[in-house]
């Protein structure tokens, strides 16, 4: 019978994730958080839309922004009838509700960070964060700022190099 382990990620847990990371792979347990998941996700380990359209995210680069809300999810295929959501990694369209007032009010482009929704990973493993972050960028992908406040994602580093090379953390 395979173990079952709960991993949650937080800024503070990075040494306890690589303890767990470590007891798992010399035990070959499986790693899954207890409950059951609603929604789908692709084989290859895409993570689960944790954020709905309309949804507040805090920004957490040195813009000036805030708290941002998304508006749409640009290149997305979707359902006919079905608001878009977004997950970890996905460039999303959002507009600043509370920031200095040059960015107050404006369109920008912003890539998703963190999610509190859990998301299954590729090597099975599902994974948490204590809150939903986001940065802006431009529409090639690179930062508009120069610092990342917190750790990212594996997945979001990953799909997007500036944000790797400016990440302090990567989980």
């Amino acid at each position: 019978m395979a173990e079952w382990k709960k991993v949650v990620v937080s800024g503070s847990d990075i040494s306890q994730l690589n303890n767990d990371a470590n007891y798992i792979a010399q035990n070959d347990t499986s790693v899954s958080l207890t409950g059951s998941f609603s929604g789908s996700f692709v084989g290859d380990g895409s993570e689960l839309t944790g954020l709905p359209t309309a949804a507040k995210i805090d920004c957490v680069d040195n813009t000036g922004a805030k708290i941002v809300q998304l508006i749409n999810v640009p290149k997305k295929g979707g359902v006919a009838s079905r608001y878009p959501a977004a997950g970890v990694g996905d460039m999303i369209k959002v507009t600043v509700k509370r920031g200095t007032p040059e960015t107050r009010r404006q369109i920008f482009n912003a890539i998703i960070i963190r999610q509190t929704r859990p998301f299954r990973r590729v090597d099975g493993t599902w994974a948490r964060f204590e809150d939903n972050a986001c940065v802006l960028v431009n529409e090639k992908g690179d930062l508009q700022g120069s610092d990342i406040k917190g750790p990212v994602s594996r997945e979001a580093a990953e799909r997007w190099p500036r944000i790797a090379a400016t990440a302090k953390q990567i989980v």
